[in-house]
C-alpha cells in the first residue's frame, strides 16, 4: 500500500517532468499585443529581405518562414499578398517623396535617391514596372498607385520645358530603362548599370544615397 499511495503521489510529478508544452504555449502571439508587433514587423523586415532579393512574385510562405512564424500568423498581420507590397514599398516610395520635399530639392537630387532603391530592391523595380495592364491582378493595382507617387514626386522638379524628360512619357519610360539596366550580382554592379544607363539618356543624376532628411 505504500508504495502505491507513493507511486500516486510520485505520478503527477513524472507526469509534470514528461509533459511538453503544446505549440500555441511557445508561440509569442500568447505575450499580447507586444508579441503581435514584434510579430507584424518581423514580417514586413522578412517580407523587404525576401521581395529586395526575388522581386514582387516571391512566395509568401518564404517571408513567413524568414520571419520565424506561420503563415496563419501572415495572414492576420496582412489579409493578402497587396497588403504585404504595399506594406513593404511604401517606405521606399515615402523616402522619395521625401527627398523630392526637401527644400534645397534637385531632380538630380531626386534621381539618385531614386536609383539607390532600385540598386537596393527588385521589388522597387517591379513597382516602376507596373503598368496596370493586369487589372485582375491587387498587388499590381497597388504598384501601380505607389508607381504614380513616384512619377509626381520627379515631376515636381522638371522644368516646365526644355529637358529631355519633360515630354509626356519620357520621364517614367526613362526610369523604366533605367530599372531595367539595373541588374547584377551585387549592389556595386547595379548601382554601376543604373549611372550608365542615366549616362547614356543623358540625364543627370546626383549622388546614390537614402533620403537622410
Amino acid at each position: 500500500m505504500n508504495r502505491l499511495r507513493g507511486a500516486g503521489r510520485a505520478l503527477p510529478y513524472s507526469a509534470g517532468m514528461t509533459q511538453h508544452p503544446v505549440p500555441d504555449q511557445r508561440r509569442p502571439a500568447n505575450d499580447g499585443p507586444k508579441a503581435a508587433a514584434r510579430n507584424r514587423a518581423a514580417l514586413v523586415a522578412a517580407a523587404r529581405e525576401i521581395y529586395a532579393e526575388h522581386g514582387l512574385d516571391a512566395p509568401l510562405s518564404a517571408i513567413a518562414r524568414r520571419a520565424g512564424v506561420g503563415q496563419g500568423v501572415l495572414y492576420r498581420h496582412f489579409p493578402d499578398r497587396a497588403a504585404v507590397t504595399t506594406a513593404v514599398l511604401e517606405e521606399n516610395v515615402r523616402e522619395v517623396e521625401q527627398a523630392a520635399a526637401a527644400e534645397d530639392a534637385t531632380l538630380a537630387g531626386v534621381l539618385g535617391v531614386l536609383t539607390w532603391h532600385l540598386k537596393e530592391s527588385a521589388a522597387f523595380i517591379g513597382l516602376l514596372h507596373a503598368d496596370g495592364s493586369d487589372h485582375r491582378s491587387a498587388v499590381r493595382a497597388h504598384a501601380l498607385a505607389l508607381s504614380r507617387r513616384v512619377e509626381h514626386a520627379l515631376r515636381a522638379h522638371l522644368p516646365d520645358a526644355g529637358h529631355r524628360l519633360a515630354t509626356a512619357d519620357d520621364l517614367m519610360l526613362a526610369v523604366a530603362m533605367v530599372s531595367g539596366a539595373a541588374t547584377g550580382p551585387s549592389h556595386e554592379e547595379r548601382e554601376r548599370r543604373a549611372l550608365a544607363a542615366w549616362r547614356l539618356l543623358g540625364v543627370e543624376v546626383g549622388p546614390v544615397r537614402p533620403f537622410h532628411g
